[in-house]
């Protein structure tokens, strides 16, 4: 059962240092190469969005059915218990949320230096005429 959410920790690790790496200053045919490289594995790791989703869904279909522990029945280990499935229900939460975040964050990066580009060619062009 925790497997995926290692899986999803790993996948959101090499998100964030992807996102330092295209947002760190560098020289520019250097950053061109690395949005190219980033750019060509983006369409491979859109798996990530789905897969994050069905782990949200799952996440509140446990949390809808979970057994309630708040009455003067329970006891402080089920109290306990419940408490620390709840906080890792929200940490998982998080770690999905920031799954969908970042590669958002990675895709809009590499369209940007795209558009930059694209821009920059555009202007050259008008220069040499």
């Amino acid at each position: 059962m925790a497997l995926q959410w290692a899986i999803l920790g790993y996948v959101v690790a090499a998100e964030v240092a992807i996102a330092l790496l295209l947002t760190l200053p560098s020289p520019k045919i250097i950053k061109d190469r690395i949005v190219a490289l980033v750019s060509l594995t983006l369409q491979p790791i859109t798996g990530v969005v789905p897969f994050a989703a069905f782990q949200l869904l799952d996440i509140y279909w446990k949390n809808e059915h979970r057994l309630m522990c708040t009455s003067e029945v329970c006891t402080a280990s089920e109290r306990d218990r419940y408490e620390k499935a709840i906080y890792k229900a929200q940490r998982n939460v998080i770690l999905c949320v920031s799954a969908c975040l970042l590669y958002w964050c990675i895709f809009r990066i590499c369209k940007f230096h795209k558009d930059i580009k694209e821009k920059e060619e555009v202007e050259k062009r008008y220069k040499n005429k």
